[in-house]
């Protein structure tokens, strides 16, 4: 058999399930999921193996209206790592169907689509009746000339090894680009501050989240095989850092130790974890967050 390798670009809008079909395509998680939108920062990449295919997954944050200069990073990135990759594919929510949103993603699409490859996987589709499916189908494939069109559950896995397998025979021909046991080409100290960051999202509501920000500030190997990893959330002001806080430390505490379990089970090692919380009010126009965040500061201009 030939070997095969590319990249594969996910886009779609906040929530569409882009990281959760990376992780079910990878078979491990590497990309941070939660209900809360815009979660996806960096242009993560996993990495599938399907046959003599190498799979390099993209996932991009998701494509919304940008407000702030984070946000117009974020779409920035998104549509960068679209413009890499060998093959595109759109994700679509079935339950909400033709959007505002994925009609702004189509008509940019129009343009920048052109000599490209893209795909349709229309997702969630265990929400929906299959006459509504059929009916986003065809709607869809009319205002865009998909090359193909999958219908998936990125959750439950329906659907998504058609995809690979399809995503497999389409990737150019050429040596792999990572060791055949390697999933993700993110260092370790930016996964971990990728599962801190989802632990406190899902423990924190309303608006704190995309004004927070974890960095790993230290990571020393022990000779015990274990590893001490500080961290440091920054948050924008003293409320929020009382909020992250918690009651007597509560929140930090549980944040904590959800984010030590999962970072020993995604490594199969012991690790100390220890949080730290600093206040400051302008981390979302310093350079140098963006660059730990792997976004480019500059994309973020108007």
């Amino acid at each position: 058999m030939t070997k095969r390798a590319g990249f594969v670009a996910l886009i779609g809008e906040p929530n569409a399930g882009k990281s959760t079909l990376t992780n079910q395509m990878v078979g491990a998680k590497v990309s941070i999921v939660t209900h809360k939108v815009q979660t996806t920062r960096s242009r993560i990449r996993g990495v599938a193996m399907e046959g003599e295919s190498q799979l390099v997954f993209v996932d991009t944050p998701g494509l919304f209206a940008p407000r702030r200069r984070l946000d117009r990073a974020m779409v920035a990135a998104a549509w960068g790592g679209a413009a890499d990759a060998d093959v595109i594919v759109m994700m679509v929510e079935a339950h909400r169907g033709v959007t505002k949103g994925v009609e702004a993603i189509l008509e940019r699409l129009q343009e920048f689509g052109e000599g490209r490859r893209v795909a349709l996987a229309i997702n969630k589709i265990d929400r929906v009746k299959s006459d509504v499916l059929l009916a986003l189908t065809q709607d869809l494939n009319e205002r865009y000339p998909f090359i193909e069109t999958f219908m998936i559950s990125a959750e439950k896995g329906f659907g998504c090894a058609d995809l690979r397998t399809w995503l497999a025979k389409e990737l150019p021909e050429g040596p792999w680009l990572y060791p055949e046991d390697q999933i993700a080409d993110l260092p370790m100290r930016m996964i971990a501050a990728e599962i801190t960051r989802e632990k406190l999202t899902l423990r924190l509501h309303q608006e704190l989240p995309y004004q927070m920000t974890v960095e790993t500030e230290s990571w020393d190997e022990r000779k015990d095989g274990s590893a001490r990893v500080d961290q440091m959330i920054y948050v924008m002001r003293d409320g929020h850092k009382g909020i992250v806080l918690g009651n007597k430390g509560e929140t930090i505490k549980a944040v904590s130790k959800a984010a030590r379990e999962e970072l020993e089970e995604f490594m199969g090692r012991r690790i100390h974890l220890f949080l730290q919380v600093k206040v400051r009010p302008n981390w979302l126009e310093e350079k140098e967050r963006y660059s730990e965040m792997g976004l480019k500061f500059s994309d973020g201009n108007a």
